[in-house]
C-alpha cells in the first residue's frame, strides 16, 4: 500500500478509494474575499466522503489584531480537530481545493506540523479529479471521529516569528509567495498596508504550477529552487497571511528539498507593527 507525503494524482486517488484503503479527504476550498463561498461549494458537490476544512475556523487560530489574518491554531486544538476529522497516525490524508492547491497546502503543512507524515495534496485539485472521471456527492459528511491526534513533544515543521526574522534579515533567503503586484506594493486588496518585508525575493506560488493547475515535475521544481543558491535550512517562506507560503514549502518538499521554515504571521502580521521596516517597488 503506497503512502503519499507530498502529492497524489487523481487516478491514484480514484484507485485508492476503489480499493477502500483508509483515507481521509479534506475539502479546503476557500475564497479570501468571500469566506463562506468554499463551504457552500462543498455542500453542493465534493469528493465522496470528504469533510470540509474551513481556512478561518479550522486551519487558523484566533486573531488579536497583531498576529496576522490567519495565525496558526493552537497545536492541541488542531490535534483535536484532526481527530474529529478521523485522522489517526498512519491514516492517509488527501487535501484538495478547486485547483492549484493554495489552501490544501495549508492543511498539508499543518498536519505535517503536528507530526502526521501520511498527508498529500491532490495534484490539480477538484478539476483534475473531474477530468479523471471522479464522481461527486452533495451534503455534509459525518466522519468516524478519532481521539485527538497524539502530539509530538515539539513542532515537526520549523517556524520563525517576527522578532527572530527581523534579527536575521539579510542572513536568510526570504521567499514571498504573493503576486508580483502585491510584492511590489502596487496593489493590496487584503491588508491595510502595501509593500513587502525588506530583502524578500518574489516566488509566487503560481510559479510552482503548470497551465493545467498541476504542479511542475519534481525535477523542474528542484532546479527552480536550487537556482536561488540557498540551502533549504536557510530559507524562510512568507506570503500575505501564512497560507500560500505553504504552497512553496510543499513544492520544495516534493522536489526533495525539506527543512525550510514558515513565517506564519507573514505580511499581515509584519505590517501591523509600524516600527517594522517595509520596502516598496
Amino acid at each position: 500500500m503506497s503512502t503519499y507525503h507530498t502529492l497524489i494524482d487523481a487516478p491514484a486517488l480514484i484507485a485508492r478509494l476503489a480499493d477502500r484503503l483508509p483515507t481521509v479527504l479534506l475539502d479546503c476550498r476557500f475564497d479570501l474575499l468571500r469566506p463562506e463561498a468554499g463551504a457552500a461549494a462543498y455542500l453542493a458537490a465534493h469528493l465522496p466522503g470528504a469533510v470540509y476544512a474551513h481556512l478561518d475556523s479550522d486551519l487558523s487560530g484566533p486573531k488579536n489584531g497583531r498576529n496576522g489574518r490567519h495565525p496558526l491554531p493552537d497545536r492541541a486544538a488542531f490535534a483535536a480537530r484532526a481527530g474529529a476529522w478521523g485522522i489517526a497516525p498512519g491514516v492517509q490524508v488527501v487535501a484538495y481545493d478547486g485547483e492549484g492547491g493554495p489552501f490544501a497546502a495549508r492543511a498539508w503543512w499543518l498536519l505535517r506540523w503536528l507530526g502526521h507524515e501520511a498527508v498529500a495534496v491532490l495534484d490539480g485539485g477538484r478539476a483534475a479529479w473531474r477530468a479523471a472521471g471522479g464522481t461527486f456527492e452533495a451534503g455534509p459528511v459525518r466522519p468516524a471521529a478519532q481521539p485527538p491526534y497524539p502530539l509530538a513533544p515539539k513542532e515537526a515543521m520549523p517556524t520563525i516569528d517576527a522578532d527572530a526574522l527581523l534579527a536575521r534579515l539579510g542572513r536568510v533567503r526570504l521567499l514571498d509567495a504573493r503576486s508580483e503586484e502585491r510584492f511590489r506594493g502596487e496593489f493590496e486588496p487584503l491588508d491595510p498596508v502595501a509593500g513587502r518585508i525588506p530583502g524578500a525575493t518574489l516566488r509566487s506560488f503560481s510559479d510552482n504550477l503548470q497551465p493545467d493547475g498541476c504542479f511542475k515535475p519534481a525535477a523542474t521544481l528542484r532546479s527552480d529552487f536550487e537556482r536561488l543558491g540557498t540551502p533549504p535550512a536557510q530559507v524562510v517562506h512568507q506570503c500575505g497571511s501564512g497560507v500560500t507560503a505553504c504552497h512553496n514549502l510543499l513544492a520544495m518538499a516534493h522536489a526533495g528539498l525539506e527543512g525550510s521554515a514558515l513565517y506564519p504571521g507573514s505580511w499581515s502580521e509584519w505590517c501591523a507593527d509600524p516600527a517594522r521596516p517595509i520596502a516598496l517597488g
